[in-house]
C-alpha cells in the first residue's frame, strides 16, 4: 500500500497507479499549539511512504506516518522523492551539526530501506542505518522540452554537468557546457559558458533544484543572445520569488518534477520510482 506524506499527494497517486497498488486514506492534522498527527487506517503486509521532506514539519510528519505505517505493516519502505537537509551534508564551520546525516539517522529509525531521488550528494545515502539508494530522474526532464532548434545544455556550475549530459542523452541531441564562475569584485560575479556559443540558439539550463533562483537568473544574464532560454530540475523549489526572478531574465519555460509538487512539475518521478520498489 502506498502511503502519501501531505506534501507528496499527486505522487503517490501516481505511483499508487504505476505500481497497481491501493492507496491509503491518510488523514493530516494539526493541533492549535502547531504539533501534528497523522492517521493510516489501514495498510498491506508492504507499506510504502511517500514523503517529500519540504520542510521541518514535514519531517515530523514522516516520522509519523512511519510510525503509524510500522503498528500494521511487516515491511516499511520510505521513498524520500526530496531529502530537506541533503544539501547539509557537512559541517561548513566549526560547531555545526552534518545536518543530513542527523535526518538520515532519524528516518532509519522507523524503515527498512530507503529510495531518494537525486541528492545533491549521492554521497548522503551512507548517512543512513538502513539500505538507501539514489534513483536518477533527471533524464525524464527530456520529456518535458518542446522541439529543439541547435540545442545546447548547460549546467551553473561543472558539478552538475553530468546531469545535462543525461538529459541530453535523452533528448537525443545536441552540446553540453557549464557556466565558469569570474569574481569581478568582492560583491560581483560573471558567470560564462565555458566555451560554447549560445547566440541564435536554444539553451536548456540543467539542475538538480532551484531553490531561490539567484544562481540560475545570474547564469542567463549572461548568456549571448540565445533564441529560446528553458530552465529544467529534478527539484523545483522555487522558492519566494525564484520564477518571478527567472521570468525577468526571459526563460520561456520552466520544468521540473513531481519529487516537489509545484505548477512547473511537468513529469513524474513515479516510473523511475517503480523499478526500484
Amino acid at each position: 500500500m502506498i502511503v502519501p506524506g501531505s506534501a507528496s499527494q499527486d505522487l503517490a497517486a501516481t505511483l499508487s497507479a504505476a505500481l497497481g497498488e491501493s492507496l491509503a486514506a491518510v488523514e493530516y492534522e494539526q493541533f492549535a499549539d502547531g504539533e501534528r498527527v497523522v492517521r493510516v487506517p489501514d495498510t498491506d503486509d508492504r507499506a510504502v511512504v511517500v514523503a517529500s521532506t519540504v520542510s521541518d514539519g514535514a519531517h515530523v510528519e514522516l516520522l509519523q506516518l512511519q510510525d503509524a505505517a510500522r503498528q500494521q505493516a511487516e515491511e516499511v519502505v520510505t521513498v524520500l522523492p526530496y531529502m530537506g537537509y541533503a544539501r547539509q551534508d557537512e559541517a561548513f564551520a566549526e560547531g555545526e551539526p552534518v545536518s543530513a546525516r542527523a535526518m538520515a539517522r532519524a528516518i532509519s529509525t522507523g524503515t527498512d530501506r530507503v529510495l531518494t531521488v537525486n541528492p545533491h550528494e549521492n554521497a548522503v545515502c551512507d548517512f543512513f542505518d538502513v539500505p538507501c539508494r539514489a534513483v536518477d530522474a533527471a533524464g525524464l526532464l527530456a520529456d518535458t522540452l518542446p522541439a529543439l532548434s541547435d540545442p545546447l545544455f548547460l549546467s551553473p556550475d561543472e558539478g552538475a554537468i553530468d546531469l545535462a549530459k543525461t538529459v541530453r542523452d535523452t533528448a537525443g541531441d545536441g552540446e553540453v557546457d557549464y557556466f565558469e564562475k569570474h569574481r569581478l569584485s568582492d560583491t560581483e560575479v560573471e558567470m560564462q559558458p565555458s566555451d560554447a556559443d549560445t547566440a541564435g540558439r536554444d539553451v536548456v539550463l540543467v539542475d538538480d533544484i532551484v531553490a531561490t533562483g539567484s544562481t540560475m537568473s545570474t547564469a542567463i544574464a549572461q548568456l549571448d543572445d540565445p533564441d529560446r532560454v528553458f530552465v529544467t530540475c529534478v527539484h523545483p523549489m522555487l522558492a519566494a520569488s525564484a520564477r518571478t526572478k527567472l521570468a525577468r531574465v526571459g526563460v520561456d519555460g520552466v520544468f521540473g518534477t513531481d519529487t516537489i509538487e509545484r505548477a512547473v512539475s511537468t513529469v513524474s518521478v513515479a516510473p523511475a520510482l517503480a523499478e526500484h520498489l
